[in-house]
């Protein structure tokens, strides 16, 4: 089965390869096929850093050094587009840059990964402030608005930092940004993580922005503190919370993650299960064997159901084949269940993820 899963996996990357790829950027193109509609000026900044991590994934699986020389290009495509240096306006934008780009460290050691990482860092520290009691803002020119997105995926970087290079104030970092995230932005009844406070300026909750995004990165930033810890409270609310997931967002009889549309909306099952493929890796037997049977349900019904019948290209629903033209994003959540799945059809029970840290083969 893991060889089959392999197999597909490939399939997904040689077609994000041969498809997307533009060479003249230094990154992918938006969508596949790209049209004279197709606006190439917009850059998608964190659709890219998903690319990166995606390209992780297939050098870890693999140890090919297409996906060396592909990340070598992109780092330098990406920098370019963004005007020499790596922050930008969005700290939810940056985290995922930085998250990527610290993978990348771990698997190929290359100095510039790491020194892109810790430049996004020192900027992301800069968003914390006391609106709503502390966390994150999402962006830089609004300030007083904290969400999920740009507080989660925060705590997941500052733990990897923390094992990474064993900064006792990335840990701080990460524990504190994590106890505001599950004190302002986790439904203490249920677990189900909300999506944003005071994005109006009027203090609410965004309860009904229901995203498998959002759970995903919390499950994330739940299982790395567990990992330092062996604090079972972490744990807890990783398990909590991917039990919240699948009752308000998967369907109760197949377990398919919904379609949350096209754009930025395209990456959001990507994620969730990426991290949820994390949990896999910590859980009790029980636990993570739900888990994983999540994730192989979904990728089966994605292979059977969710593939164009001439090429490995995927749309936002799994369920049924992509029209035309297929989104990156959509794309680049495809590769990820099938990468995930991949991985988690070889792992022996008991076994940990994969070091990000540590370079593929030591």
């Amino acid at each position: 089965m893991q060889r089959l899963w392999e197999k597909r996996a490939d399939e997904a990357q040689e077609a994000l390869d041969d498809l997307f790829w533009n060479d003249s950027l230094g990154m992918y193109d938006i969508e596949f096929p790209v049209t004279a509609e197709t606006d190439q000026t917009i850059f998608h900044y964190w659709w890219m850093a998903h690319a990166v991590d995606v390209l992780v994934d297939g050098y870890l699986r693999t140890g090919s050094e297409r996906y060396e020389r592909r990340l070598a290009a992109i780092h330098g495509g990406i920098a370019r587009r963004n005007g020499g240096a790596w922050p930008n306006e969005l700290y939810d934008d940056m985290e995922w840059m930085a998250l990527a780009w610290l993978r990348a460290y771990g698997a190929t050691g290359e100095p510039s990964y790491r020194q892109a990482a810790l430049e996004l860092w020192d900027d992301i520290q800069t968003g914390w402030n006391g609106h709503m009691g502390g966390g994150i803002a999402w962006r830089k020119s609004q300030t007083d608005y904290k969400n999920t997105p740009a507080n989660a995926p925060a705590a997941i970087l500052a733990a990897r930092l923390h094992r990474a290079f064993g900064q006792a104030e990335s840990l701080d970092w990460a524990r504190r940004i994590y106890d505001w995230q599950r004190d302002r932005l986790v439904d203490p009844a249920t677990g189900f993580v909300w999506d944003g406070i005071n994005r109006k300026g009027d203090g609410s909750i965004d309860k009904d922005w229901k995203f498998t995004y959002c759970q995903g990165v919390f499950i994330g930033a739940a299982v790395e503190l567990y990992r330092i810890a062996g604090d079972g409270r972490y744990l807890r609310d990783a398990l909590r919370t991917y039990e919240a997931a699948k009752r308000e967002l998967a369907d109760p009889a197949t377990g398919l993650l919904p379609d949350e549309g096209s754009g930025d909306g395209g990456l959001f099952k990507g994620i969730f299960v990426r991290y949820a493929a994390e949990l896999a890796d910590v859980a009790p037997p029980g636990d993570a064997d739900d888990v994983s049977a999540l994730i192989a349900a979904n990728a089966e019904t994605l292979w059977r159901s969710g593939k164009m019948p001439d090429a490995a290209l995927f749309g936002t629903d799994w369920a049924s084949a992509p029209g035309s033209p297929v989104p990156l994003s959509a794309q680049l959540s495809a590769a990820k269940l099938l990468e995930q799945a991949a991985r988690l059809a070889g792992r022996v029970r008991g076994e940990s993820a994969p070091s990000i840290f540590s370079t593929r083969g030591t």
